[in-house]
């Protein structure tokens, strides 16, 4: 195995992918480790279980299953653990709580994931910590903001909804200065378009349900930490009691074989349709880092190997009494896209965009903003299918 892990370490992202966090000849030469479903384990005797000197002492610390799926995170995200929880949005609240108390000071990049937001200004503002929202594009310039109390500070690049990006690196030296935890959501690149922790994160953050899963049908979420911070995250997660499901764990571990080849199909259609759009005059604009026409389109070419399949575009609307209506038409007319609020799956999902809870970037003012995950049909047929919305929306 060492031979075949020192081989990995130097080999392309689909090989890796198709061969992390398993281990055959641990289970009889299958090539799958098995779905072990677990609460009680048994210990030989009364020492040992008092010690718990033994790998696996309780299911809620883990099965085989679900360490499978921990070690491939590992191997993809070069962290020193990771842990698995029930969903996206848990995999942000648990660290969160991890690493803040109450009097603290947190700082939120302010195109954060709504469900995010609502986490801070509810649960952890009642538990006492103060949360202060920043721009995305802040930089170095977080340093200014960062307080005594500031115990961490969260990232999310691209941002939720309009992708503005964040300087991630130097984030991290400032907030590193003044000892703050520095936590990332990472779903939009996957580890395999960006790595977090090489960028000076401590704690990166995955919704496993987009990519990974890849198919629409699990929810989980994964968190990796380096090495300074790894313990008292694994703790505070057994405190909370939070795990995920082998079958879950499974399903998701499966996923990640086919993550590379998916992303790039991903990738190419998204940049595509993203390109054709730039070029309507019924599109005010295209939020998408990888256009060179985006803002911080330096950014993500410097820092990013690859982009997904998610981005939005504005629609070029009038007057503003009409945006609500232009966009649920282009809604209505789509066929070949779902109306859904998730993503990474093999199927194109359109949403209309709420940015109403901005505290510090502004909306865009020349229409309604409309989300579009990518998905794995043929460009033609997307592109047709948008024609049909954006035809609607200018009768509306």
């Amino acid at each position: 195995m060492k031979d075949k892990d020192t081989l990995l370490q130097n080999a392309g992202i689909n090989t890796r992918l198709s061969h992390i966090g398993n281990s055959p000849s641990d289970f009889h030469g299958f090539v799958n480790p098995p779905v072990v479903h677990a609460s009680t384990v048994l210990f030989p005797n009364a020492r040992t279980m008092e010690t718990r000197d033994q790998k696996y002492t309780y299911g809620t610390r883990g099965t085989p299953t679900t360490d499978a799926l921990c070690e491939a995170i590992d191997a993809l995200e070069g962290s020193a653990g990771t842990i698995i929880v029930p969903s996206g949005l848990a995999a942000l609240t648990v660290p969160f709580l991890a690493f803040l108390s109450a009097g603290d000071h947190a700082l939120i990049v302010d195109s954060v994931y709504g469900p995010t937001r609502i986490f801070c200004d509810t649960m952890l503002q009642r538990l006492g910590v103060e949360i202060e929202y920043y721009d995305p594009l802040v930089g170095a310039g977080i340093e200014q903001l960062i307080k005594p109390t500031t115990k961490l500070v969260h990232t999310e690049a691209p941002g939720s909804n309009t992708f503005e990006m964040q300087d991630i690196s130097a984030i991290s030296t400032a907030a590193h200065r003044h000892g703050c935890v520095v936590t990332m959501d990472n779903t939009w690149a996957t580890p395999i378009y960006f790595r977090p922790l090489d960028h000076g994160v401590d704690i990166s953050i995955h919704a496993a349900t987009k990519y990974p899963a890849g198919h629409s049908d699990i929810l989980m979420g994964t968190v990796s930490a380096n090495a300074a911070h790894w313990d008292q995250l694994r703790e505070a997660n057994i405190q909370l009691g939070i795990c995920g499901a082998p079958d879950d764990a499974y399903q998701v571990l499966r996923g990640l074989r086919t993550m590379g080849v998916r992303l790039e199909r991903h990738q190419e259609s998204a940049l595509a349709i993203a390109q054709w759009l730039e070029g309507r005059k019924d599109v005010a604009r295209v939020l998408h880092p990888a256009l060179p026409s985006f803002p911080s389109h330096e950014l993500w070419k410097r820092d990013f190997k690859g982009s997904s399949g998610i981005f939005s575009f504005v629609l070029a609307a009038g007057s503003p009494d009409k945006y609500k209506a232009k966009a649920h038409a282009f809604l209505d007319a789509l066929r070949i896209f779902g109306l859904g609020y998730s993503w990474g799956g093999f199927e194109s999902l359109a949403v209309h965009v709420y940015l109403g809870d901005r505290r510090i970037t502004k909306a865009p003012t020349e229409g309604p903003v409309l989300r579009l995950q990518i998905g794995l049909e043929d460009v033609a047929d997307i592109k047709a299918d948008i024609e049909k919305g954006l035809a609607a929306a200018k009768e509306a």
